[in-house]
């Protein structure tokens, strides 16, 4: 039986009057592909927060092997093993791509602010290992050879990847994907689809995804959950997803799943 790297507790985020999420169980399997899919509004972001350590939920649980982790800090969570991407792309734009993955493997590095003054020989010792790991991940999101590219001139597609890179560099066990392919045109969304799978396949990494298109959702996900007004309305299979009525009616509306089948039917005549 699989293990469980995530379990949400009926967590619950409230930001003055306005239940963001609320009440949302999740179990999320250990190398699985994990989709959270739902209109704009729906939580799905706030709910990466409340994992993550951005927000704190006001009730419920966040548990990360059987673990609580539920107001830890950001450093905290990403120094066990999670570590995320965002909607809107959050490189710094001025530093190097190399340095920017380097940036993020300093969860895992043991050197403190005494080393750096110093340049201690723990210090050298670490910023070698960090620059061959850095160009490692480089390579393996497909931006060989770009090292030395200030991250703000690079094309909007491989900004993507470079912050994929650098979620990478902290070695993560999970890793939550915030509509990675927001933006893309289709080349570069059947790339990030294929890296997607890559990282699960190579590196064993559990993914949670957020994500609009729904080609890419049914395509990759082994488990699809649904929020609509920060309420969990479905979860299951992706086939058993694209047919749940709950889920068609939050998407398209009241009358939406009888418009759907009438289509289908159309369709299929």
């Amino acid at each position: 039986m699989s293990t469980n790297i995530i379990v949400t507790n009926k967590v619950t985020k409230i930001f003055g009057g306005l239940t963001a999420v609320n009440q949302v169980d999740l179990e999320v399997k250990e190398g699985s592909i994990f989709s959270i899919i739902g209109p704009n509004g729906a939580g799905k972001t706030t709910l990466f927060n409340c994992i993550s350590g951005f927000y704190t939920p006001e009730h419920g649980d966040v548990l990360y092997y059987d673990v609580s982790i539920r107001g830890k800090a950001t450093n905290n969570i990403a120094s066990i093993g999670i570590s995320r991407t965002y909607q809107n792309i959050r490189l710094f734009s001025n530093l190097t791509a190399i340095e920017n993955v380097m940036v993020g493997q300093h969860p895992r590095l043991k050197e403190n602010w005494l080393d750096a003054v110093v340049h201690s020989p723990r210090f050298k010792r670490e910023e070698k290992t960090s620059i061959l790991e850095g160009i490692k991940w480089l390579n393996f999101v497909g931006l060989r050879g770009i090292a030395n590219s200030p991250a703000g001139s690079l094309p909007y597609g491989a900004q993507r990847k470079l912050e994929i890179a650098r979620a990478l560099g902290s070695k993560p066990k999970l890793l939550l994907l915030d509509e990675p392919t927001a933006g893309m045109n289709p080349q570069e969304t059947l790339e990030m689809t294929s890296l997607i799978r890559k990282m699960r396949d190579q590196f064993n990494i559990t993914i949670i995804l957020i994500e609009h298109d729904m080609h890419v959702v049914m395509g990759i996900s082994d488990h699809v959950a649904v929020l609509d007004f920060g309420n969990k309305i479905a979860e299951g299979k992706p086939a058993e997803i694209q047919s749940d009525e709950r889920v068609i009616e939050a998407y398209l509306g009241p009358g939406g799943a009888a418009l759907a089948e009438k289509y289908r039917r159309k369709k299929a005549s």
